[in-house]
């Protein structure tokens, strides 16, 4: 891994506080569907000589190596204690979670019919970056999708005096199966004189089957990486709920036999009208909570195996383990990563998994 250095900007002026903040115990990356985090610390004797380099809730933050922007952000949290100065970041959608729809359907933008939910995406953007002072100049991609949300009878709303932030808006948006995806990225322009804030949206996915590149034991695994056998999630047997009340409620459920005791789980859908669709909700629910030892972390070494940067939020990646708990093999898949350039031994990156068929997309 090559050289890195951290810069930090003020969010509204753009005037560059450091460029090259002397961070350590450093570690950053992108997560899917969120805003992804970086972690460091500073001596609070260079603080207090210049509190502005990493003043909380208006600083951006970035992480450059071999000349390239590989994470930005804001910090959000500085604490001091002895010795230790600890900073905390998110990226960009972190922004979002400070912001409210204070002139009701995002300033005039909606109420939704139909519409997709890239778009309604898109539109919170541009109504939290059109108020004074709340322009981050991030910019959104133009993906479309076929995920609509809003029915002529049940129109999708966004009121003034509802408290719930844009942030958790555009969570909703993306929390369900065969929605969009999203994950932010930074890097420099053309001239490498600005900073390209990037909500990268995916349909009916981010990322690819990977083919080029493996995560597996003996080859480019540290350590061996906990196998989660979470019965508390299990579950053969999926009773969903939709729309309506009592009686008129919508029901599905999604059973199979497989000589285990029976386990079961409910899920509810409040916004789901039509039976075809909760039934397909109902089923890929009871998939997902159907497995059982699975890798959901591990701790690499940059290696030809798989180089660090040859990944992306969203890739499926063959995973092979074998240690004294037995053998795991499969498709997994990514979604976010943390990078420590400064541990011990040397530059590690620490992947969460998930197995690539809990997933569906598109079709619903």
């Amino acid at each position: 891994m090559s050289p890195y250095r951290v810069l930090t900007q003020h969010a509204l002026t753009g005037e560059w506080l450091s460029t090259a903040l002397p961070v350590t115990d450093l570690e950053y990356g992108p997560e899917l569907s969120g805003p992804g985090s970086l972690t460091g610390t500073l001596t609070p004797r260079l603080v207090a000589s210049n509190p502005t380099l990493v003043d909380p809730g208006t600083t951006l933050i970035y992480v450059e190596e071999a000349g390239e922007l590989r994470w930005g952000g804001l910090v959000w949290d500085v604490r001091a204690k002895g010795e230790t100065y600890s900073i905390e970041a998110a990226s960009w959608s972190s922004y979002l979670m400070h912001r409210y729809d204070l002139d009701g359907e995002h300033g005039g933008r909606g109420p939704y019919t139909y519409t997709d939910r890239c778009q309604v995406i898109r539109n919170i953007w541009d109504y939290a970056q059109g108020v004074a002072d709340g322009d981050l100049g991030v910019v959104v991609d133009s993906t479309t999708s076929t995920s609509t949300i809003g029915t002529p009878d049940d129109p999708y709303h966004s009121y003034w005096y509802d408290t719930t932030s844009l942030g958790d808006q555009v969570d909703d948006l993306v929390s369900d199966n065969a929605t969009p995806e999203y994950t932010c990225t930074t890097e420099w322009n053309a001239s490498k004189t600005g900073v390209i804030k990037r909500i990268r949206l995916g349909w009916p996915r981010l990322g690819r089957r990977r083919t080029d590149i493996t995560f597996a034991s003996g080859a480019n695994i540290l350590e061996d990486p906990e196998n989660a056998l979470a019965g508390d999630d299990y579950a053969q047997v999926v009773i969903g709920t939709g729309a309506g009340d009592g009686s008129a409620k919508l029901r599905q459920i999604s059973a199979v036999r497989n000589g285990r005791l029976r386990l079961e789980a409910a899920a509810d859908y409040p916004q789901v009208n039509g039976n075809d669709i909760l039934a397909q909700k109902v089923e890929w629910e009871r998939v997902r909570r159907q497995f059982l030892g699975t890798v959901e972390q591990v701790t690499i070494r940059d290696t030809p195996t798989a180089p660090f940067g040859s990944w992306q939020v969203g890739d499926d990646v063959y995973t092979r383990v074998h240690n004294s708990w037995g053998d795991y093999t499969g498709w997994c898949r990514i979604t976010g990563w943390t990078i420590q350039p400064t541990a011990g031994g040397g530059p590690r990156a620490v992947i969460d998994l998930k197995p690539a068929n809990a997933f569906q997309y598109g079709g619903v």
